[in-house]
């Protein structure tokens, strides 16, 4: 059975996740503030650069999943910090683009490989087995790391890119992670293969008895549609925003802001997880992005555009935090990281079918509309899926 950390040790592995998480969350999100200068200085169609942003999504899935079981096997402080390195390289190498292929390899793959091992899955297995008790609240505090990035990152870079062009961001960004490198490896505790194997909880079961359970199935299929919407909003939300006249300020701020209401949402629903168990803050989320898909379907005023943005980035983190949590009391922590890793997998796979889904339908009929009724219908399914999932019994906070 695992330890509980110690207050202070707890207090640095906290620390580090979160800037981790506060990079990478601003970070990935930076090309969808730059989709429309890319595409339009570039003379790209909308499809081009979301090829390379699916492309991501995929790539990142399957490195997530081997960041997990590496995280299970060998400790997150090798997976962290080489996904940091590879990390540097692809989202820097992003500004000497020139072609569509080109965007695919440095974005799509290499960092989409970084990205993927310095992600949230070996950070919450680090978080998961530093808290033992109040699990969730703790994953929602060091993935709030995500949305404080993708809120002072990306409105940090909204300002700059009106001095500034496009590549030199890029290549700011790929320094940055390099300098946080020194610090992260600095303050998350060693251990080794053999460290890590002595230290892996007992009780759990494997991905293949898990898969044999209707819970693991509901999930895959509810986390799948998460990210089918998600990754949808996160890579037009900026374009969209600017097609029904916002300006380039107004609607990059608008993605940084859903940073914030995705901090609200990440934090709350950790609480109410903590309190009422995983599935009543997930059922909520989609709740919430059931009516606004319904918004934006009747109206598209700049108003309306902004509640949509708003709200959904209340939800656009929720399930983030809780996947750890549905692992931990479905099928136990012994395999926490694999587990994780392959339902995240589907996420980011999903997550890479909406955006060029977003891309496909606009580049075929100029606007968005069919793409918001089929997340509306997707949405649905999900809510229904949520309350179908078993709830485990909750032990006592402590």
């Amino acid at each position: 059975m695992s330890k509980v950390a110690k207050p202070a040790s707890a207090a640095l592995v906290l620390a580090a996740g979160f800037l981790v998480l506060f990079f990478g969350g601003g970070t990935r999100f930076a090309v969808s503030l730059m989709f429309k200068p890319i595409v339009d200085e570039l003379g790209w169609s909308r499809s081009d650069l979301g090829l390379a942003i699916a492309v991501f999504m995929v790539v990142s899935a399957g490195a997530m999943f081997v960041a997990g079981r590496l995280a299970d096997r060998m400790g997150p402080r090798f997976v962290l910090g080489g996904g940091l390195i590879v990390s540097a390289f692809g989202i820097g190498a992003m500004s000497v683009i020139a072609a569509p292929w080109q965007a695919v390899l440095f974005y799509g793959v290499v960092y989409a490989l970084g990205n993927g091992a310095a992600s949230l899955i070996p950070v919450g297995v680090m978080v998961t087995r530093a808290f033992p008790v109040r699990t969730g609240g703790a994953n929602a505090v060091v993935m709030s790391g995500m949305s404080v990035g993708q809120l002072v990152v990306i409105a940090a870079l909204a300002a700059v890119l009106t001095m500034v062009r496009w590549p030199n961001v890029f290549l700011w960004l790929g320094i940055a992670h390099l300098v946080l490198l020194p610090f992260v490896i600095a303050v998350i505790p060693k251990g080794g293969a053999a460290e890590a194997r002595a230290a892996q909880p007992a009780q759990g079961i494997g991905v293949a008895e898990a898969a044999r359970t209707r819970q693991f199935w509901l999930l895959i299929v509810v986390y799948a549609i998460c990210g089918l919407d998600d990754f949808f909003v996160a890579t037009h939300v900026v374009a969209f925003a600017q097609d029904r006249g916002a300006g380039a300020l107004f609607a990059g701020n608008l993605l940084a802001l859903m940073g914030l209401t995705g901090l609200a949402g990440v934090v709350a629903g950790g609480y109410l997880s903590d309190r009422a168990g995983p599935v009543w803050p997930t059922a909520l989320a989609f709740a919430a992005r059931i009516a606004v898909f319904g918004l934006i379907m009747v109206d598209q005023s700049e108003i309306s555009v902004a509640v949509f943005a708003l709200v959904f980035g209340l939800t656009f983190l929720v399930t983030a935090p809780l996947t750890v949590v549905f692992v931990q009391q479905s099928f136990g922590t012994r395999h926490l990281g694999a587990l994780t890793g392959l339902i995240t997998m589907v996420h980011q796979i999903f997550g890479g079918i909406g955006a060029y889904l977003g891309a496909a339908v606009f580049d075929a009929t100029h606007r968005y509309d069919e793409a918001f009724m089929v997340m509306l219908a997707a949405s649905t399914l999900a809510l229904v899926l949520t309350l179908m999932l078993r709830r485990p019994k909750l032990s006592p906070a402590a």
